[in-house]
């Protein structure tokens, strides 16, 4: 069973992924910032991040940092879901190791078959 991370501070964005991704047999675990996602990495080692970059606390930019900078996290993937959508964000996020930037509002579908991609 695939371990995903979902780390967002919007409960109903949370809640409508959690559904998802429980429905395609991941294991779900949930953060509400950078810092309690970190540590849930930490335990859990998840196969996928999903990563918002506007959270209180620790931002998603330098959870991404830590998460790259972390050996035991060599190989998680991390994929950015942000409101931030201009291209010099997306470059941002891209050129500090997130391996996807989806942009909010998403398509779950779209969102799903950018997660098994990077999986497979």
């Amino acid at each position: 069973m695939k371990k995903i991370l979902i780390v967002d501070d919007e409960p109903n964005i949370v809640m409508s992924l959690e559904y998802t991704f429980k429905k395609k047999n991941f294991e779900v675990f949930i953060a509400r910032d950078g810092s309690e996602a970190l540590q849930i990495a930490e335990e859990e080692i998840p196969d996928v991040v999903l990563l918002d970059i506007m959270m209180p606390n620790v931002d998603g930019y330098e959870t991404l940092k830590e998460i790259k900078n972390n050996k035991n996290l060599k190989n998680t993937k991390v994929v950015f879901l942000s409101a931030k959508n201009k291209a010099t964000d997306i470059e941002k996020g891209l050129s500090m190791g997130a391996d996807k930037y989806l942009t909010k509002p998403f398509s779950v579908k779209k969102l799903v078959a950018e997660i098994n991609e990077l999986l497979n």
